[in-house]
């Protein structure tokens, strides 16, 4: 348990003990953060007013005459209706400062709950690079998984590989039918449509792509191409061996593209699950069968089975959620559902990271799990997708960006600011530092806004050094790192009176309230709030950082020691975010 904490657990019991004793009751209340300076903790009088028949005012000034300071608080007093609390700032400096010497990049992770988590997040089909418009998903995804970790679960980041659908099958063909000299040809014509001198990535998601594209053209233009695509398609789903292992087989290559797109921008996933998996053991078939089962099934003119939602408040023309075509073969959704009773089967929670256009398709899959008996439904956290400022990007435009093409622009302008502002460092330095710098602005970037919200990626925002920026966080870490190192060795001193100064009391108080912000991050889903606190910190590290410290005197140590519990809780934060924490830029 952290201060805050038990600072929180000692302004209750005060507030209940007056309210005991002054109305003799204690009714449900809450404490809330405050906005006001010098407020660290308020309780909101006005839900007190109706049965007391008093103005929230006044049960304040009473409550506020019957609280004692002691311990952790120390002072009580009313305003505006508010019970409005401070925390004694000897206590908060010694007790924070301690707890971060002590456990070091631990500080702010919770004991071990025993509760598993499973959070399947990125699952782009594996027929391609990924969009830069899905960017949020991996980078939310991670971010997410991470902070649960720290609130002490055992957690599974998870991709849904969707290698049964028609657009994989299709590139599989194009894979082994189409040949060298087509390819060629392919991509000579595509660079000829974009208007511009086209090169291929050197990586095999993007290589592949105009072995889809050539495959797409003939299947449209030979009826025997058509036939064997769609023969294909059919075995595969009747649980055909040899063809769920070819068409695996070019999903796995494809997947090493998307693999190492994920790594540049520091994402790696513990488990793939294989869509196909659930045809081949049958368990996509026992779904059908108990849907079949229900008393909400039913079977349309041409013979496709559905079941029907309008009771689980699913309404207008999606009331009926299709499981089976006509020829009785079973569907994505059908596979889902198999999916996910056997993501249930191995974790307590499970997170659905998720594009906005699939709120849909998430409440009928609950629905039908509903039908099928399932306990616990899926948390989808659904995100906006990413824009530029020229627009929205789609391939239907023949405009299109990639994940990779944002890694590259953002180490590049990286680079340039860099080479701008250390020129004593090598160019291999330099190299490092930009895809540091690049890979953390857009992390930073993508997640300090809510999920939810629509979401321009801008540059100017992004490598902002001096906004609330991936790079802006960095630099307060290395401005850390510089003092220490400059420091040299040195005692720890966690002694409160010689940390006095407001812009040291306030730093102290944003640490001390570090394994709240990873408890809401993680386990409310509010990854958003993360980079919110680490702007705030690196902000307030940086005012702090006007105090000369190395030349304190008999501060010195006090001082040193609080700039090591701020690099600590930085680096954290940082790598929570699933960014570098570089000690120079």
């Amino acid at each position: 348990m952290s201060i805050a904490d038990d600072f929180e657990k000692e302004v209750r019991a005060s507030v209940s003990v007056a309210l005991k004793k002054l109305y003799g009751s204690v009714p449900e209340f809450v404490t809330e953060k405050s906005p006001v300076e010098g407020v660290d903790l308020a309780v909101p009088c006005f839900p007190f007013a109706k049965a007391l028949r008093k103005s929230p005012q006044a049960i304040a000034e009473e409550l506020s005459g019957e609280i004692v300071p002691s311990g952790l608080i120390s002072s009580a007093v009313s305003a505006g209706g508010f019970l409005n609390f401070r925390i004694d700032s000897a206590m908060l400096v010694k007790n924070t400062l301690e707890e971060i010497c002590s456990k070091g990049s631990s500080y702010g992770s919770f004991p071990p709950t025993g509760m598993r988590v499973n959070v399947e997040h990125t699952s782009t089909n594996p027929t391609g690079p990924i969009h830069v418009g899905r960017a949020r998903n991996p980078v939310i995804g991670d971010t997410l998984a991470r902070c649960l970790g720290k609130c002490g679960h055992e957690v599974t980041t998870e991709y849904y590989v969707n290698d049964v659908g028609k657009q994989v099958v299709i590139l599989t063909w194009g894979v082994n039918n189409v040949t060298p000299e087509e390819v060629a040809e392919e991509i000579e014509e595509h660079a000829r449509t974009l208007g511009k001198n086209e090169k291929e990535r050197d990586k095999t998601d993007h290589r592949l792509v105009a072995n889809y594209r050539v495959a797409n053209k003939r299947m449209e233009k030979e009826p025997e191409v058509q036939n064997e695509i769609t023969s294909m398609l059919r075995r595969f789903e009747a649980g055909d061996p040899e063809v769920i292992g070819t068409v695996r087989h070019t999903a796995e290559i494809m997947l090493d593209g998307l693999r190492e797109t994920l790594s540049g921008i520091n994402v790696a996933l513990d488990r793939y699950t294989w869509e196909s998996g659930f045809i081949a053991d049958g368990s996509a078939r026992k779904v059908v069968e108990k849907l079949k089962a229900s008393e909400y099934a039913g079977k349309t003119d041409d013979g496709a089975c559905y079941v029907d939602l309008k009771s689980f408040g699913v309404q207008g023309k999606n009331t009926r959620f299709t499981f089976t075509r006509s020829d009785g073969t079973t569907l994505y959704t059908t596979r889902d559902l198999a999916y996910h009773l056997d993501k249930f089967s191995r974790a307590d929670r499970v997170i659905d990271v998720l594009g906005e256009d699939q709120k849909l398709g998430s409440k009928q899959l609950c629905s039908a799990l509903e039908i099928l008996g399932c306990e616990k439904m899926p948390e989808p956290l659904f995100y906006a997708f990413v824009s530029l400022p020229e627009g929205k990007m789609s391939t239907r435009k023949g405009v299109v960006v990639y994940l990779d093409d944002l890694i590259d622009e953002s180490v590049a302008r990286a680079y340039e600011e860099i080479k701008s502002r250390r020129k004593d460092l090598s160019e291999e330095k330099m190299r490092e530092i930009a895809r540091k710098i690049g890979v953390g602005a857009i992390r930073y970037n993508i997640v300090r806004v809510q999920p939810e919200k629509q979401f321009v990626f801008k540059w100017e925002e992004a490598l902002n050094f001096d906004g609330n920026s991936g790079p802006y966080l960095q630099y307060a870490h290395v401005r850390a790192c510089n003092i220490l190192k400059k420091a040299g060795e040195f005692t720890r001193d966690t002694d409160p009176s010689k940390l006095t100064d407001e812009l040291e009391i306030r730093l102290v108080k944003l640490l001390s309230e570090y394994g709240d912000v990873l408890r809401t991050a993680g386990n409310e889903k509010k990854v958003h709030m993360l980079p919110a606190y680490g702007h705030d910190l690196a902000t307030a590290f940086n005012q702090f950082y006007t105090i000369n410290v190395l030349n304190s005197g008999e501060f010195r140590n006090a001082r040193l020691t609080l700039v090591e519990c701020a690099r600590t809780v930085l680096a954290d934060v940082l790598n929570c975010m699933g960014m570098d924490a570089p000690e120079e830029m």
